[in-house]
């Protein structure tokens, strides 16, 4: 198995299970190429999962798959593992070495953290529509820009300027690092297709609503900037866009428990009154 070929077997994986997590344990890690599995754990493509609860008993021939038992450290000794046979006389308790329960995973989040990187965006990707899609932002072009969007299909795709390619046509592994084809990428948004678009207008709608509620979460002042930026627009086209969400000086005074008040001060009369003599 080359290093592109474990990248593949991974992706696939992962498209495979609807985008939810894909769970690999070492021993079959053991089985990829080194540099291939360390270049995944380096750039997070891989990171560390809780261990498994189950494995295969080494106690026969048999290969069966057994809840395992961890005894924790007490005073010098270190943690155990072990399984309790139940299917033969002649075997009890089987000893597990501690390092086959260890497992790594990768998910779509993962992935699309990854390509953010590669891509050079400091942002980190946001999940919109069905949950099997996911914003990795706005990609610019020599002439054009456009959103790049992961989504989990019957495999991974790019989605970008009308554009679909599998994410294995774009992602490789060269000189143990994950690379992106970035010239693929730009030539496609410098090519926009009409016959479809990458997302529709009340999903951009959303992520955008779901970006500035994020930054203004995080205390970022120039919020509408922040994110006007990153899509490539005016900051008040991003307020008219997301102006559900921002109440307006009105909105505000009428919420406020000096309304009545206000309301009652503009009424009044600053005339004085005459007197006739």
């Amino acid at each position: 198995m080359t290093p592109q070929a474990a990248l593949v077997e991974l992706l696939e994986r992962v498209s495979a299970s609807q985008g939810a997590a894909v769970r690999i344990n070492d021993d079959e890690l053991s089985q990829w190429p080194c540099a291939a599995v360390a270049v995944m754990k380096t750039q997070q493509l891989l990171t560390r999962a809780r261990p498994a609860t189950s494995a295969i008993c080494p106690g026969c021939e048999r290969d069966c798959v057994m809840p395992v038992h961890v005894i924790p450290p007490e005073g010098k000794r270190s943690a155990r593992a072990f399984v309790s046979c139940d299917k033969r006389d002649d075997v009890d308790r089987v000893s597990v070495d501690l390092r086959r329960l260890e497992q790594w995973q990768t998910t779509c989040e993962l992935i699309a953290a990854v390509l953010a990187k590669l891509l050079g965006f400091s942002q980190p990707s946001v999940q919109v529509a069905d949950g099997r899609q996911w914003h990795i932002g706005t990609f610019k072009g020599k002439k054009h820009h456009s959103p790049v969007n992961l989504l989990a299909r019957d495999s991974l795709i790019l989605a970008l300027a009308g554009h679909i390619v599998p994410l294995v046509d774009v992602l490789t592994i060269e000189k143990n690092s994950i690379v992106l084809d970035k010239a693929t990428l730009i030539r496609l948004v410098d090519n926009p297709s009409g016959k479809s678009e990458t997302e529709t207008s009340e999903v951009r709608r959303e992520r955008i609503r779901a970006r500035v509620r994020e930054e203004k979460a995080k205390g970022t002042k120039p919020f509408l900037r922040v994110v006007a930026e990153e899509e490539g627009i005016s900051p008040s086209r991003i307020k008219q866009l997301v102006k559900d969400d921002i109440p307006s000086k009105n909105d505000t005074l009428r919420n406020s428990p000096w309304a009545d008040l206000a309301v009652n001060t503009k009424q009044t009369s600053s005339k004085k009154n005459k007197h006739k003599y």
